[in-house]
C-alpha cells in the first residue's frame, strides 16, 4: 500500500485539488493508495472537504510541521510513504514514478521537480534569493517518497525543529543511502505544481524586500515561523 501524507492548516481553497491528483495518479498504479490529510488548526472546512474525496482525516493541532507530518505517518498503514503539500497537486504519473525509482533498488527515496502555479518577474527574483538556501543543503524536497522501513530508521521527521524541517528529513535520508549503497533520487518525469499563496498574500517582490525572512526561517527561528506560516493575514 501506498500512503500519501497531508498537512493541512485551513486550506478549503487549495485542499481540493491536491485530493483530485492523488486520486488521478492512483489510476495508474495497481497497489492500494489510502490519502491521510492531517488537520492542524483548522478553523474552515478543510475536513469536510478532504473526508469528501475520500481522504482519511485525523487532527494535530501542534505547532510543529514535523510533528504533524510524523503523526499522519503513524496513522498510516502503507509500506511506502509520501508527503506532499495541501496547496501542491502531483501529475497522474507521480505514484508510477515512484513505484518505478523504489522497485529498481537503487534509491532510498528523493524529492520531486517543483513548479509554480503562475511566474513573474518577482517570483523568480524572490525564488532566486531563495535558491542559494536550498541548494547549500543539496537535496531535492518539495514531496517527499520513501520506504516506511527506511523512513523510520532516521526517525522521521526531527520534532525539535520548527521550520526547515524538510530539507533537513532529504538530507538524513540521503545519509542514510549511503549506507545503504543507494542513491537520493529526484523525480523529473512527473512534477508537482505548488501555488503561489504566500506571494499572493505578500507580494511577488517579498523574499526580495526582506532577505532577512528567508534568512532567519533557514535558522529555524520559531517566532519567524510562526508569524509566515500561521499568523499572518
Amino acid at each position: 500500500m501506498i500512503s500519501v501524507i497531508t498537512p493541512a492548516h485551513n486550506e478549503e481553497l487549495f485542499i481540493k485539488k491536491c485530493l483530485c491528483s492523488v486520486k488521478a495518479a492512483a489510476k495508474e498504479v495497481s497497489e492500494e493508495v489510502e490519502h491521510i490529510v492531517v488537520l492542524n488548526c483548522c478553523t474552515d472546512r478543510t475536513g469536510e472537504i478532504a473526508g469528501e474525496w475520500g481522504a482519511r482525516v485525523i487532527t494535530d493541532d501542534s505547532r510543529n510541521l514535523s510533528h504533524i507530518r510524523n503523526k499522519g505517518a503513524e496513522a498510516s498503514k502503507g509500506d511506502i510513504l509520501i508527503t506532499i503539500d495541501a496547496d501542491s497537486e502531483m501529475t497522474s504519473n507521480m505514484l508510477r514514478e515512484v513505484l518505478q525509482k523504489l522497485n529498481s533498488g537503487k534509491y532510498i527515496g528523493g524529492g520531486v521537480k517543483i513548479l509554480p502555479e503562475r511566474i513573474s518577474f518577482g517570483i523568480l527574483c524572490s525564488l532566486l534569493v531563495v535558491a542559494p538556501f536550498v541548494l547549500w543543503h543539496g537535496v531535492s524536497a518539495g514531496m517527499f517518497w520513501c520506504l516506511r522501513k527506511d523512513y523510520e530508521a532516521i526517525g522521521g521527521f526531527d520534532e525539535k525543529l520548527v521550520c526547515v524541517e524538510d530539507i533537513d528529513f532529504g538530507q538524513r535520508l540521503q545519509e542514510y543511502g549511503i549506507i545503504q549503497g543507494k542513491r537520493y533520487g529526484t523525480i523529473r518525469k512527473a512534477h508537482i505544481v505548488t501555488s503561489c499563496r504566500k506571494f499572493d498574500q505578500f507580494g511577488d517582490w517579498y523574499f526580495v524586500r526582506n532577505p532577512m525572512v528567508v534568512y532567519r526561517v533557514f535558522k529555524r527561528d520559531q517566532k519567524q515561523a510562526d508569524q509566515f506560516y500561521y499568523d499572518a493575514r
